[in-house]
């Protein structure tokens, strides 16, 4: 019987110590291989169905996040669909939003010079919603240094005062406890904590599409795809699809491979693992005398002013991030407690 450790060796193998997954999730074995097939099989005119791997991926990511599979679109970037929910705002609508949240999360509101967009610490982006607020746009867990937003708190206070909510899961998906259900729109992208190639995004949209104008729809956003050829598209999917970005095919033929592998291993037991290495890294950093910024429950763990370090940990064999000045490391699945170790053992010189 495999078991999580046994499943994680066979498909990982990192020849350098990886802590760098807030950045880019490394691939699995499965999913290298099966864009190898894809791309092989295409250069000789004999493409796969990667179509029918966008459709497996939209499933696993609908399971993954607890919704139905027709709440789901799938495309290549969260900017994107950003871009889509902000174009679907009346003008005077007002945003809130985290300060120094993620540029693809806020930067397309500041796009409509229309909309109100209003930005406050996260942890009072709760308690700042108001009368009038039309939506509330956070990231689940931060970029920059992985603290978590209170999304129930956040959900509560939005219900109250009748905006919609708009999370963006893309540091959280893959690790996070994520009922997609719970909020209007949840989008992430595929390429961090799911470990999927880059070019694979989803959004999640309510069951009633949410109001948004599909202004990007092409063929593949038709009910019947292969019939919406040319000309205007006579009748768009009457699901999330129609949401759908042209999808990058050989992504695709990767990521239904890193999101069966996730669906196998069980995202608790990744969160525990994922959990159980940072709070090692935090108890170490402690013990050199540095304090990381508070993220609690969260496997992305910064320290501030030492992200100047970087390049010196890279020399090392040690990947992590400079983000804002700090020295970011993310913990996943295919990290161990000597990956920690070593991190520890070179910022201790």
């Amino acid at each position: 019987m495999e078991t999580f450790e046994s499943l994680v060796r066979a498909e990982f193998a990192p020849k350098n110590t990886y802590l760098n997954t807030a950045s880019t999730g490394l691939l699995p074995t499965r999913t290298v291989t099966a864009m190898r097939t894809a791309i092989e099989a295409a250069a000789v005119g004999t493409p796969t169905d990667m179509f029918d791997d966008v459709e497996a991926s939209r499933a696993a990511f609908a399971r993954l996040t607890k919704v139905p599979v027709d709440r789901v679109a799938a495309g290549a970037s969260v900017a994107v669909y950003s871009g889509l929910i902000a174009s679907s705002l009346p003008a005077g609508a007002e945003v809130l939003t985290a300060e120094a949240d993620f540029s693809s999360v806020v930067n397309p509101f500041h796009m409509r010079p229309d909309l109100k967009v209003r930005s406050v610490p996260l942890e009072r982006i709760a308690e700042s919603i108001r009368p009038g607020t039309t939506l509330v746009a956070v990231s689940a867990a931060q970029s920059a240094d992985g603290r978590i937003a209170d999304l129930p708190a956040l959900r509560a206070a939005a219900r109250e005062h009748g905006a919609r909510t708009y999370v963006d899961a893309s540091q959280a998906a893959g690790w996070f406890d994520l009922d997609a259900g719970a909020y209007d729109y949840v989008a992430a992208v595929g390429f961090k904590w799911l470990f999927c190639p880059r070019g694979v995004a989803f959004l999640v949209t309510p069951a009633d599409l949410g109001g948004l104008n599909p202004i990007f729809a092409g063929w593949v956003a038709g009910e019947a795809p292969w019939d919406s050829c040319y000309g205007p598209v006579e009748e768009l999917a009457h699901s999330a699809r129609r949401f759908d970005e042209s999808p990058a095919l050989f992504s695709y033929a990767g990521a239904r491979h890193s999101l069966a592998l996730l669906e196998e291993l069980g995202v608790a037991a990744v969160r525990t693992h994922d959990l159980t290495l940072a709070d090692r890294f935090r108890a170490g950093l402690d013990t050199l005398g540095h304090e990381p910024i508070a993220s609690p429950g969260s496997p992305i763990v910064s320290v501030s002013g030492l992200g100047r370090r970087q390049g010196e940990l890279s020399a090392a064999g040690v990947e992590v991030s400079d983000r804002a000045g700090n020295l970011r490391a993310a913990f996943h699945l295919y990290n161990t407690p000597e990956d920690v170790d070593r991190l520890l053992d070179v910022l201790a010189g």
